[in-house]
């Protein structure tokens, strides 16, 4: 089964544009907006102004022509504000309605899809961001990934499936993609096959995944898709949206064992049909080599192929400025094989760089994070999301603010994680300290909060959920980050060391903020 041709899904846009201007010259409701228009990656944002755009970055690779697009884009249609996703996705928000038609078909000439970006239908693939390029990877995963992202667009317009799946490639036990806890998941193991994991998610309910299959060929995969796809249409929940997603089969068949069962049910049929779906992958090597110019320094890292490097760039809530987003596409046009590589942390690596294009990246993005706490993630937030409850981007606005007013040390804090309602976008679930948008009565009235979580961990081999501690008001958490810091910093410890330490001490810090 080969790969659609971008083009074709222009068939689909002239539906999409009589929907929109009905929307938005008020003859449609926003809920039945948001069931039509999820389909092609578009949602109206909260309040129903405005509409954000959702492209899909298969691995989260992001070519310079990918780029260039987007460049053109923010300068063309003066788009104000994108978004660096958990999975690896970039959001282009505040769009008129002009606009969004436009940039949707415009994004297919350059072979970027919006299609079953939102909706009940297979997103964007995922894959560990520093795949072909990272040291102590496992095997480059990309290429099986990006694979795998051309197969699942061929069930968008297959028989409806209960709910969004998501399917993620992890090369190494960083699980950066948390592969092990999602609805599908490929690791890689030291062999150079893949474990098969399936029906986990975070979200309510939270789950890690069952783990379905051992030792895999990789050029196997897509036999194992098809199964992950019979298995939700047979026994996920079509009659309750808040029950549908893959991990509560789980229960539903009777227990982890059971559902394994059921999906190796499915893996025979499918290889029992006769389709071939093999791969035949074999991953090819960066090529470009170094100059004999070098770079050094926080946001470099050092590649596997001698002589080139990675520069890492993370906004602060994987909010870029548009000066530097044009910048950096004007800077990569010039580099050969450069690319953007984003991460499910909301962090842009910009790979295969000689160390004097890398002096150059540098420049181009000088609104990167100064410490790990500024790499805390964050979903997009209330003020945009129709269905966020609190502002996460500007809970971490202020507490970035108050950590550097303090004058904290880096590594005083961890990176945290925050999300603006339970769906666990910003992966609250499994951060070292995670937050999540709530209420907390306060005079016998409900004021803006987060819940506090502690202690989760995403490691493979290592996966916690993080034990919630109780709700924090909103305009207390920086007041409690900084008080943590502060006594962390006194310990001449990082924060890893010290909370190893000091196991409990989190709680007692916590206690006078907590209700």
């Amino acid at each position: 089964m080969g790969k659609i041709d971008p083009q074709s899904w222009k068939q689909d846009l002239p539906a999409f544009r009589e929907k929109t201007n009905e929307f938005y010259a008020g003859e449609s409701t926003v809920g039945a907006y948001k069931g039509f228009s999820g389909y092609y990656g578009s949602y109206a944002q909260k309040g129903g102004k405005a509409s954000m755009l959702r492209l899909r970055m298969p691995g989260g690779r992001v070519t310079k022509e990918k780029l260039a697009f987007v460049a053109r884009a923010i300068r063309e249609y003066k788009v104000a504000r994108a978004h660096f996703t958990t999975c690896q996705t970039i959001q282009l928000h505040d769009l008129d309605p002009d606009t969004v038609c436009a940039l949707m078909e415009q994004a297919l000439d350059v072979g970027i899809v919006t299609m079953g970006g939102g909706g009940d239908f297979p997103r964007n693939v995922m894959c560990s961001p520093l795949s072909g390029v990272q040291a102590d990877e496992y095997f480059d995963t990309l290429p099986y990934a990006e694979a795998a992202g051309d197969y699942l667009m061929h069930f968008i317009k297959a028989e409806k499936m209960p709910r969004k799946l998501k399917v993620c490639f992890s090369n190494s036990p960083a699980n950066q993609t948390h592969a092990t806890y999602r609805d599908l998941g490929f690791v890689a193991r030291p062999d150079g096959k893949f474990d098969v994991y399936s029906a986990g998610g975070l979200g309510n309910n939270p789950l890690f995944g069952v783990k379905v299959a051992e030792a895999i060929d990789p050029n196997c995969i897509l036999y194992y898709i098809k199964a992950m796809w019979l298995t939700f249409r047979s026994y996920g929940n079509y009659e309750n949206r808040g029950k549908a997603r893959t991990r509560y089969m789980q229960e539903a068949l009777g227990g982890a064992e059971n559902y394994k069962r059921a999906y190796l049910e499915k893996l025979d049929e499918v290889i029992a049909s006769g389709e071939d779906l093999t791969l035949n992958i074999t991953p090819a090597p960066v090529t470009k080599t170094g100059d004999g110019s070098t770079a050094s320094g926080s946001r470099i890292l050092p590649q596997k192929q001698a002589g080139l490097y990675t520069v890492v760039w993370h906004p602060i809530g994987g909010q870029p400025s548009m000066e530097s987003l044009c910048a950096l596409s004007d800077a990569m046009q010039t580099i050969p094989d450069a690319e953007i590589r984003l991460a499910p942390d909301e962090t842009a690596y910009i790979v295969n760089l000689t160390g004097a294009e890398a002096e150059k990246v540098l420049t181009a993005t000088p609104d990167s994070a100064q410490s790990l706490f500024e790499t805390s993630v964050s979903c997009i937030g209330g003020l945009t999301c129709q269905v966020g409850l609190r502002d996460s981007q500007g809970l971490l606005a202020a507490c970035v603010k108050a950590v550097r007013e303090a004058g904290l040390p880096d590594g005083a804090l961890p990176q945290i994680h925050i999300s603006g309602c339970p769906s666990s976008c910003g992966t609250h679930q499994t951060g070292t300290i995670g937050f999540r948008g709530a209420s907390r009565p306060v005079g016998g009235k409900p004021q803006p909060g987060f819940q506090l979580f502690v202690g989760g961990c995403d490691r493979q081999g290592s996966e916690t959920m993080g034990r919630i501690l109780g709700v924090v008001l909103e305009a207390d958490v920086p007041a409690f980050l900084v008080a943590l810091g502060r006594e962390v910093a006194a310990s001449g410890m990082d924060y890893a060391a010290w909370s190893a330490a000091n196991p409990d001490a989190i709680d007692r810090i916590a206690a006078p903020y907590l209700g």
